[in-house]
């Protein structure tokens, strides 16, 4: 479960992520503009998009999942 969603998560930040345009400023030689770029990316709200995309899919926001989780190791895994 850990997995998955942070293989979704991945491919929601590579989407997110402004491609075209860092590649524009590195083919143009603008390093400074695609290192500037790249910096204020860890700042945009990728958090919220993320918990949005779960409320829109119904599934557990934030850390909710996890008691979800242990349940499932509790009931089910421990029975193994």
């Amino acid at each position: 479960m850990i997995g998955s969603r942070n293989v979704l998560k991945a491919f929601l930040l590579a989407c997110l992520e402004p491609t075209g345009k860092l590649r524009e400023f590195e083919n143009v030689g603008d390093l400074t503009s695609r290192f500037a770029l790249l910096e204020e990316l860890k700042t945009l709200p990728f958090g919220a998009v993320w918990d949005y995309h779960c409320m829109t899919q119904e599934v557990p926001v934030g850390l909710d999942w996890l008691e979800i989780l242990k349940k499932y190791e509790s009931d089910v895994l421990s029975q193994r």
